[in-house]
């Protein structure tokens, strides 16, 4: 009788520069988390030729490619139990992209949610509505169903503005089946929506949301007086320092209960609403607990994102392991169209 075989679960990480609080916070934590308590097999890949259609500068993509694979391993990503490698390592996927273009309909595509935004904003300007709009921008949501297909993912953790490319693959993989199933069938995957309560959306230097389209971010490794410095620059109120404060209204004590211990965070709350503590004083004690957090992973991260390091060959395993299981499915795939017997 042949054993059940255990689910698998991809996850997509786009190198787009370098990790600040926000995505530590809103997307790593949650996602390791995920990966060493959920039973399953799980499957890190960093999403370089996704970061293209930005087209950014030469170099830029090999820089961030390898500060965000670093940053992962840092904060604490297994490779001994997560398959974690590079999309550009995995070459069979941009051959799958092309077969799934053949069985896809622009119609599809013309509904993504980027593409929308993108026509929305040239229309909005008065300009032509496909201005500046390339085509790797256009049929990206194909390029990712080949990375989710590829590896036969069952589950896709993805946040709520993300479902729709889930979906698009599950709709992309249903339209090769209906054609080709009797040859090889690709397995339809299924969106994990987190809960509302998991990841958390910090402020950043301006109050706003932290983004690195705001600028107005806090880089996750900054060496300790430089961190500092960028606490100290978070906006606070005029209220003095004898006046009871609203923790919930302060951008500083949100910042901190994401990283401090809950005792530490219930203690500050009481002191702030109680009166007596200033903000200078919460920036000071929110700067030291950030150093107390990352130091370590700062020091891990600058031995592995350096030339030659042990990083080199951790995507080189798991690219290894990756490829394997990607050409068993593109054997499939290719002998269902015709193209190899």
């Amino acid at each position: 009788m042949e054993t059940q075989r255990r689910k698998i679960a991809l996850t997509g990480i786009k190198p787009s520069g370098e990790p600040h609080l926000g995505n530590y916070v809103g997307a790593i934590r949650p996602a390791l988390e995920l990966a060493r308590t959920a039973d399953f097999d799980s499957r890190y890949f960093i999403a370089d030729h996704h970061a293209l259609t930005g087209t950014p500068a030469a170099g830029d993509i090999a820089a961030w490619t390898r500060s965000v694979a670093a940053t992962w391993i840092a904060a604490g990503l297994d490779p001994e139990r997560t398959v974690f490698y590079k999309q550009s390592d995995v070459p069979e996927t941009f051959e799958l992209t092309w077969i799934l273009s053949c069985v896809t309909g622009k119609g599809l595509m013309n509904r993504a949610h980027a593409y929308k935004a993108a026509r929305d904003r040239n229309v909005e300007a008065g300009e032509d509505p496909d201005a500046g709009i390339n085509l790797g921008l256009f049929d990206y949501p194909v390029l990712m169903a080949a990375d989710i297909l590829i590896m036969e993912s069952d589950l896709v953790p993805v946040g709520r503005d993300q479902l729709q490319h889930v979906e698009i693959a599950a709709d992309v993989a249903g339209s090769f089946n209906h054609r080709y199933g009797q040859g090889f069938r690709l397995r339809i995957p299924e969106a994990v929506v987190p809960p509302e309560t998991t990841g958390h959306t910090l402020p950043g230097l301006d109050g706003r949301k932290m983004s690195k389209s705001y600028d107005n971010y806090i880089p996750l490794f900054l060496p300790a007086p430089k961190l500092k410095k960028m606490v100290r620059r978070i906006p606070t109120d005029s209220t003095p320092v004898e006046a009871p404060k609203d923790p919930d209204s302060s951008a500083v004590f949100q910042i901190l209960a994401q990283f401090a211990e809950p005792d530490v965070v219930a203690d500050t709350r009481k002191r702030l609403e109680a009166g007596g503590v200033g903000w200078g004083d919460l920036k000071n004690q929110l700067a030291d607990v950030l150093e107390a957090q990352l130091g370590p992973l700062r020091a891990r991260y600058e031995e592995l994102v350096a030339p030659d390091s042990e990083l080199d060959a951790i995507l080189a395993r798991g690219a290894e392991v990756a490829r394997e299981q990607a050409s068993r499915v593109l054997r499939g795939v290719r002998r269902a169209v015709g193209v190899e017997v």
